[in-house]
């Protein structure tokens, strides 16, 4: 679904590295949108004082010290929600109901947060849209 592209962005080498990995790729044949959707990465930007990539969309890391692994994470995410056609919801469910059930076997269930003074619980879920249409059918309140 995603192809990431971590560089050593100290090495003497690393635009022709990169240069390198995408004729790979290319060679590979793969789908168009696959090549479209590579996420560049810069790691090692401790070693570089104020480093700022200067390729388009390329995220700056530093996986020692763990700065920008948040906001790769995230792209990271984006992306492949998007790839597969998936959203992440929260969702109010009734606890005496099938609701919660459901959505484990049609989805995935990432947080369920349990109000107990009405029965209820916010779920957070990762679910695509033919899935939730179905759980909107089923489940219209």
């Amino acid at each position: 679904d995603l192809i990431v592209h971590v560089r050593d962005i100290t090495h003497p080498e690393t635009v022709l590295q990169k240069a390198t990995v995408l004729s790979v790729l290319k060679n590979l044949n793969l789908p168009s949108h696959l090549l479209d959707s590579v996420v560049e990465v810069h790691n090692k930007v401790d070693l570089i004082e104020r480093y700022k990539p200067t390729e388009e969309n390329a995220l700056a890391i530093s996986a020692l010290h763990g700065h920008g692994l948040e906001e790769l994470k995230e792209e990271i995410e984006k992306k492949i929600l998007t790839v597969t056609g998936k959203k992440i919801l929260t969702v109010n469910v009734n606890l005496e109901g099938p609701q919660l059930s459901w959505l484990y076997k049609e989805a995935t269930v990432q947080e369920v947060e349990v109000m107990p003074e009405d029965g209820t619980a916010r779920v957070k879920v990762i679910i695509g849209n033919s899935a939730f249409g179905k759980y909107k059918h089923l489940f219209p309140n």
